[in-house]
């Protein structure tokens, strides 16, 4: 395909948003023709698809979902010329007013006095809109067009302002584009972490602490099992590992900055009579160990990781399950070092985090975010720092995009998008350079010049939030942990009751060999112990009964169905030993 015509296929962003944005404008031209009253308000591309406001005082329900859907179908056949038009800001003004659209007017009051204020026509529609949109409503396949969910949402996201239905969207070129992603959608709700987490008894949440995660038994074994995993590979990298307090005085984050650019997401309290602030992040303390002696350049780098559980006030209609709480734990990990490690130590990381993510069978795309405008420190520095993280992943042979004016207040930063079994991307990782918090904290090393100088900081979050990360993995498994990871990995079900002692012994050899198991010797039949075990995801199945007894055998299932017949427990216990040491993903 020439390069010419991929402008006009989906594999071209700025070609699906204005596809996705026009449809926008064919929605809001259905509502008003079938509910003239509702008032228009904002109507974008979004990552997966487009979504529309509508000031009206109750939700819409599918059937009217389905009404409008039919409606836009007749207004692509109607083959629609999409028409721009710009009007002076008072000729805008009374345009809207007429048309008895206030949120259109309050968009218009703020804009610039200089803008451009412009129009487009659809037939009988027009809507305020700075665009692009393709040219004809025709160019959209209705039967492509699927309105998928309708909430609530806040008029330019504050809770005190009107609250608004917010119908969202998809569409694409031809219908089996349409029908894939519907499926990918279906699949993603049957993996919802939410429901698999209540299934499994992973976790839990209360209405006494909302976005509080509960961790249940289960959950434990699952979190611990992946925390021995990631200490293992820290130890292995040259970290070592520290802890730090959870609540420190204010002064500490006036002078960390985060009081100044963080404040209103972080939880206060007063303790004798003084400001103190519950951590939302853990680099402030890990400078307070890295001053608490004196270092030389033959220490560093200084690696020091943290699980540092870290708390942030999040809006609560922001809270979702585990993705999005306001109570987790950071795998942090801070690095000092000279400005001449500093490339070794980004590449050093990436390799940590290629070990780590390929053990999950997770991919990752990287993003590097330059300085933002609110940011501290001079520009010479953070042109410096941008320039040796893009080195250094190019040197690795990493691709990358830029996403300008992103980076945190005090550095630049690499994000490492994960992308999961049904495609979907996680942002996790993130290695993000820091020359301003050393200053500020008037951190020191001697130099082999026997002189004081600044050492350079690396902030590092490989996992991200431990808690969403279970949250990402328990999707892209689908609940179907590895064995090495699998809160239980072996569950002996007895066919007979004359099998219960022999079970116990299994249960017992099991144990002894370090594998997490349980037994079931229920009077039921084994085909229903067999299903609830698979139900449970538990990885093997070992099904015991008068022959196995005698013939001292253990016959073996697999969650997947797979019968793989009878063989003595200490081959099955190499065989799982083998699957739990490599770490293998089935």
């Amino acid at each position: 395909m020439s390069e010419e015509n991929n402008l006009y296929t989906f594999e071209n962003e700025t070609y699906r948003k204005t596809y996705w944005h026009t449809c926008s404008h064919v929605l809001a031209q259905a509502m008003k023709r079938l509910h003239p009253e509702v008032k228009l308000a904002i109507g974008p591309s979004i990552d997966n698809g487009f979504y529309y406001d509508f000031d009206t005082p109750e939700p819409f329900t599918e059937g009217q979902l389905e009404e409008l859907e039919a409606e836009m179908r007749k207004i692509c056949k109607e083959k629609l010329k999409l028409e721009r038009f710009e009007l002076p800001r008072q000729e805008a003004i009374r345009f809207m007013e007429e048309r008895g659209e206030p949120f259109k007017v309050e968009l218009i009051n703020d804009l610039p006095e200089d803008a451009v204020i412009s129009f487009y026509k659809q037939g009988d529609f027009t809507d305020l809109c700075a665009g692009p949109h393709l040219d004809s409503t025709g160019r959209i396949k209705g039967n492509a067009i699927k309105l998928t969910a309708c909430n609530a949402a806040y008029w330019r996201g504050d809770s005190s302002r009107e609250t608004l239905q917010r119908i969202y969207g998809v569409a694409f070129p031809r219908k089996d584009e349409l029908d894939e992603y519907l499926q990918r959608i279906e699949e993603a709700k049957r993996r919802d972490h939410r429901k698999l987490g209540k299934e499994l008894g992973l976790f839990m949440m209360a209405d006494e602490g909302p976005g509080f995660p509960f961790f249940l038994p289960k959950g434990m074994v699952l979190k611990n099992t992946l925390l021995d995993y990631w200490r293992q590979c820290h130890k292995r990298y040259g970290y070592v590992e520290i802890a730090t307090p959870i609540i420190l005085n204010q002064d500490l984050w006036h002078r960390s900055g985060h009081w100044d650019h963080y404040k209103d997401n972080m939880y206060t309290t007063v303790i004798d009579g003084e400001d103190y602030a519950v951590k939302p992040m853990n680099c402030p303390g890990g400078m307070l160990v890295y001053r608490n002696e004196p270092h030389s350049y033959r220490d560093l780098p200084l690696r020091m990781a943290e699980l540092g559980l870290v708390h942030r006030h999040e809006m609560s209609g922001a809270l979702h399950g585990l993705f999005r709480v306001r109570c987790f734990t950071q795998d942090d990990a801070h690095i000092f070092m000279t400005p001449d490690q500093m490339k070794d130590e980004i590449k050093n990381v990436v390799r940590l985090f290629d070990e780590i993510y390929s053990t999950f069978g997770l991919t990752y795309q990287i993003e590097l975010s330059t300085m933002p405008e609110d940011h501290m420190g001079d520009e010479a520095v953070w042109k410096f720092a941008e320039d040796t993280l893009q080195a250094a992943i190019t040197e690795m042979g990493k691709d990358f995009i830029i996403n300008a004016g992103d980076g945190a207040f005090y550095g630049p930063k690499l994000d490492f998008h994960l992308s999961d079994s049904l495609g979907r991307t996680w942002q996790c990782g993130t290695i993000q350079l820091d020359m301003q918090m050393p200053e500020r904290f008037e951190l020191e090393y001697v130099g082999e010049d026997g002189e004081k100088h600044r050492p350079i900081m690396i902030h590092r979050a490989l996992l991200g939030s431990i808690e969403r990360f279970i949250g990402v993995i328990t999707e892209h498994f689908a609940g179907a942990f590895p064995a090495w990871l699998s809160p239980v990995q072996v569950k002996t079900l007895t066919i007979t009751d004359r099998a219960n002692g022999y079970a116990a012994e299994i249960a017992a050899a099991l144990d002894r060999a370090g594998f997490r198991a349980e037994t079931d010797v229920r009077n039921e039949k084994i085909g229903k112990k067999i299903r609830e075990a698979t139900l449970e995801k538990i990885p093997y199945m070992l099904v015991v009964g008068d022959r196995d007894i005698e013939n001292g055998t253990v016959s073996v299932r697999h969650r997947s169905g797979e019968d793989l017949g009878a063989m003595s427990l200490d081959q099955f216990l190499e065989l799982l030993g083998r699957e739990v040491a490599a770490k293998e993903r089935k």
